[in-house]
């Protein structure tokens, strides 16, 4: 059983005071005992021109403290007071931080103040990121899904999750992440044979060694991720826009769905993605609205040339089926008659030049789930069907709102690729030109490419799978991928391009914005 040094951390065990206590005068180790400590380092994200979410957790109950400057000296520090963490929200705070006027970079500290004791304080831990601007200015962001699927979990003697900060030193303004920020329905063996007679050494912790079904055990997935050194230091300096997939409750989840799968106990998946959605929530830096705590999708301005909006393709589905209904329905929808006319009214209102569509599953691509379909395309030329239908309308919508410089960016395969989408190749041809970008995964296996369905017109302009007849490959393969975009502040046009975890660059693909 191999237990680090950020088993301790994560675990809140304190031996160390222990250790010390024959030597150490009795008032000194109370005093240290009673320290809270940060366990998982700080975040922050959902950032507006003004304001931004800080994260952080506590090893026990606290009050969160945060200090904020626009230079890393400190200097004219302003103090917030943030909230308590208790065991009933996994001793967590998360603090929208608000008032930060024209501050381009932000500095942060924050630190946890026992609530018997408060002079007993948490060491700080240190974050900073970009505000978006008020002017045109080049701004660069990062995208990618999937952290420790399939098996791979945190392999300390390769030096754990890698990719982190492979897109840290990018220097990119924020992250957007695809989905799958964990699987919960994942457990990890601590030695995986690897085909080259190498192992795989994973880093497990109790909460990982099964799948996920209480409250305490979707939380263990999300905590086990920030052992990882890589993803720490990322996260303190690269704000994240979060969204879910499947992964973060089970494999290819719906609405209504009983499990027959013999590893839960709790079979109602109603029960088990409620659990999931809030473990979600606590652990990233998300904003949750008073009116709609449990809304996923939602918007974001970057400056005045780039608007994101992140979509939720899990919550409002309808249930897996072979998907090829001949009219729209409960029963094929994707997105949901309130998110679709919210993210057409957006997309109508946007008065960015790119408006980058970020969705957790592929438009074109065929996922399966057994006889019946996970994603949007059912692997029949022709006509749209099924849940088909719902984007028919949508790619409609936008022609004939005549919104302009329309991206669509996506992970969930596990490969990466870039594809064209054009009604002169389609079957369904009421729609504009555009891209969608593949990438991930992040940290997990690999597997592709897929099998693209013709309805709307995609082609493979670029593609990176294992090689035929290899799949889950591990990410010592080196099959592990992110997104990079780019935009030139006075020329507005936009470079993609799909990278490796060692930080090459596969494809590029610059796009010129379209006038009205």
């Amino acid at each position: 059983m191999r237990y680090s040094r950020r088993d301790v951390l994560g675990w809140g065990v304190k031996a160390g005071a222990a250790l010390g206590a024959a030597s150490v005068a009795p008032s000194i180790v109370l005093a240290e005992s009673r320290r809270p400590q940060v366990t998982s380092g700080v975040m922050s994200g959902d950032m507006l021109s003004d304001r931004t979410m800080l994260w952080s957790r506590s090893d026990r109950p606290a009050r969160m403290l945060v200090e904020v400057a626009d230079n890393p000296a400190f200097r004219g520090v302003r103090q917030v007071r943030g909230p308590e963490v208790l065991p009933s929200s996994g001793l967590i705070g998360k603090l929208d931080v608000a008032g930060l006027g024209d501050t381009e970079t932000l500095h942060y500290r924050v630190r946890f103040a026992a609530l018997d004791d408060p002079h007993a304080l948490s060491e700080p831990v240190k974050g900073r990121l970009r505000l978006p601007p008020s002017e045109a200015r080049d701004v660069r962001f990062v995208w990618s899904g999937d952290t420790v699927g399939q098996g791979w979990g945190i392999d300390e003697s390769r030096g754990g999750m890698t990719i982190y900060d492979t897109m840290r030193r990018q220097r990119p303004d924020f992250f957007i992440h695809s989905g799958d920020t964990v699987y919960a329905d994942g457990p990890l063996e601590e030695r995986v044979a690897l085909a080259n007679g190498d192992t795989w050494h994973n880093l497990v912790t109790p909460a990982k060694r099964k799948v996920a079904e209480t409250l305490d055990e979707f939380r263990g997935q999300h905590t086990y991720n920030f052992l990882d050194a890589n993803l720490r230091h990322f996260n303190a300096e690269v704000p994240m826009l979060a969204q879910w997939d499947d992964h973060e409750t089970t494999n290819n989840w719906y609405p209504g769905e009983w499990l027959e799968d013999e590893r839960y106990t709790e079979k109602n998946v109603a029960l088990l993605a409620a659990r999931a959605r809030q473990a979600f929530l606590e652990h990233t830096p998300l904003r949750q609205l008073p009116t709609s705590p449990e809304r996923i999708h939602r918007r974001f301005a970057y400056g005045p040339s780039l608007e994101v909006f992140m979509l939720d393709m899990r919550t409002y589905r309808g249930a897996n089926s072979r998907n090829r209904q001949t009219e729209r329905s409960a029963q094929t929808a994707f997105l949901g008659e309130d998110q679709f006319a919210w993210l057409r009214r957006s997309l109508k209102e946007s008065t960015a030049t790119w408006k980058i569509i970020a969705a957790d599953m592929p438009i074109g691509l065929v996922v399966s789930d057994g006889d019946a379909y996970e994603a949007i395309a059912n692997g029949e030329a022709g006509g749209a069907l099924g849940r088909e239908l719902e984007i028919a309308r949508l790619l409609r919508a936008i022609r004939d709102d005549n919104v302009k410089n329309v991206v669509w960016l996506t992970a969930d395969v596990h490969y990466t690729a870039a594809h064209h989408y054009s009604p002169e190749r389609a079957s369904f041809q009421e729609f504009t030109p555009f891209w969608e970008f593949v990438s991930g995964p992040l940290h997990a296996g690999t597997f592709g490419p897929g099998e693209l369905d013709t309805t709307f017109g995609p082609e493979v302009v670029f593609q990176k799978a294992p090689p035929k007849g290899e799949s889950n490959l591990p990410p010592s393969r080196g099959y592990q991928f992110f997104g990079q975009i780019d935009l030139d502040g006075d020329s507005e046009a936009l470079t993609v391009s799909l990278m490796d975890a060692a930080g090459n660059t596969l494809h590029r693909q610059q796009l010129t914005p379209e006038t009205a």
